[in-house]
């Protein structure tokens, strides 16, 4: 590969303090130093279809690859060298030629609860107003709460916590992982228990993704960290297996304890009225066979479910 390399991410300022991070730990293992990280990873900024759509759900308009097919182009056309994204927006199948080099260590996995005067989800009152552009997280919202109402909310973090601020909103719900990274901790009024919300598949984590013939390239294998790596790839495996595109409320969480591997998967119908869900653990686990066990689940988790997509 090239140096210095070539970094592309999002515009959007989450996706940017992201790809900060990936671009000086990428230099870091490169042997760059401190003042030299500009010059060893250069940051290409690529507005992609996913940023420019804000009116509408992106079930609506193509599904969350929108987020990634033109920073995935580039790397095909050898634009940029290597991509970040938010992994719970890459699709479980992607490009010839391009593969995900490394997983670095995973963020807060959860689902954040925002509201200016509510505790928590139990707290809000009959028929409250909350903002969400998933479908997971609406459908998820209405198991636990049949009578809330559920407002689409696109938009970046600010625009998001703006509106919630103004009074549009009763509560939001975003990402734990992302504010996080923003340094926006402090306004999480509270984590949603995993219970009850299911994360979206690889959600929390980030991805580096190359083109296949750099996929083993030294600064790759450096930031990979393997529990989280065999985490997601299990996640993704039940993901594979239960939807095609954003159009499915999925939810799929795996974790490694004392060796063993966990992972639960499930899915819900859009209204929340019904929900299936599976869970299966394997020791010792491999990408090879954690990937096996998400299919798995996620065919046992489909059988009981059967089609559960909105109307086009």
């Amino acid at each position: 590969m090239p140096t210095p390399l070539r970094l592309g991410t999002r515009r959007s300022t989450l996706a940017m303090a992201q790809s900060g991070m990936m671009q000086r730990a990428v230099a870091r293992a490169l042997g760059a130093a401190e003042d030299s990280v500009d010059d060893a990873v250069v940051l290409v900024p690529i507005v992609t279809t996913g940023d420019r759509i804000q009116d509408r759900r992106l079930m609506d308009v193509g599904g969350k690859a929108l987020f990634t097919k033109e920073i995935e182009q580039a790397l095909i056309d050898g634009r940029i060298d290597l991509a970040v994204h938010s992994l719970k927006d890459v699709p479980a199948d992607m490009p010839p030629g391009l593969v995900l080099a490394a997983i670095p260590e995973r963020e807060d996995h959860r689902d954040a609860f925002v509201s200016v005067n509510h505790s928590g989800l139990d707290d809000l009152p009959n028929g409250a107003l909350v903002g969400t552009a998933s479908l997971r997280r609406q459908a998820q919202l209405l198991a636990a709460r049949p009578d809330l109402r559920i407002q689409m909310l696109r938009g970046n973090v600010d625009t998001r916590l703006n509106r919630l601020a103004a009074g549009d909103f009763d509560a939001i719900l975003l990402a734990a992982s992302g504010l996080n990274r923003l340094g926006r901790s402090e306004v999480i009024t509270t984590c949603l228990d995993v219970e009850r919300f299911v994360p979206a598949p690889g959600q929390g984590a980030l991805a580096i993704q190359t083109r296949s013939e750099d996929a083993l390239a030294p600064w790759a294998a450096a930031l990979n960290h393997r529990p989280t790596a065999v985490a997601v790839t299990a996640e993704r495996g039940a993901m594979l297996a239960l939807e095609g595109s954003c159009r499915t409320a999925v939810g799929a969480y795996a974790f490694i304890e004392n060796d063993r591997l966990s992972l639960t998967a499930e899915i819900l119908a859009p209204d929340g009225s019904a929900r299936w869900r599976h869970s299966g653990e394997i020791q010792s686990p491999t990408t090879e066979t954690a990937h096996d066990l998400g299919v798995r689940i996620g065919d046992a988790v489909h059988a009981d479910a059967g089609d559960q997509e909105l109307p086009a």
